[in-house]
């Protein structure tokens, strides 16, 4: 009896730790795929293409952030004006 035994318990605990390194490795590639796909939808968002180069994508973003504080200033001296 101990002869089986000790080779069925060695075998269920391979196919545990098998089940548990398979399911984390599946949960790991989704997460990362998912974050692809965030990163992906907030590039197509912004404007941004996936074929763009780095400086290119820095350049667009720096573009946009320069029109938001364009806009931010005029909203200011407008708000200025009308409360003077």
């Amino acid at each position: 009896m101990d002869n089986v035994l000790i080779p069925v318990l060695g075998i269920a605990a391979a196919a545990a730790v098998t089940f548990y390194v398979v399911s984390f490795s599946e949960l790991s590639e989704k997460s990362f795929r998912d974050l692809d796909e965030k990163e992906a939808a907030e590039e197509e968002e912004d404007g941004l293409s996936v074929s763009m180069t780095p400086r290119e994508k820095r350049a667009a973003r720096a573009a946009k952030r320069a029109r938001k504080a364009a806009t931010a200033q005029q909203r200011t001296e407008k708000n200025n004006k009308s409360g003077a």
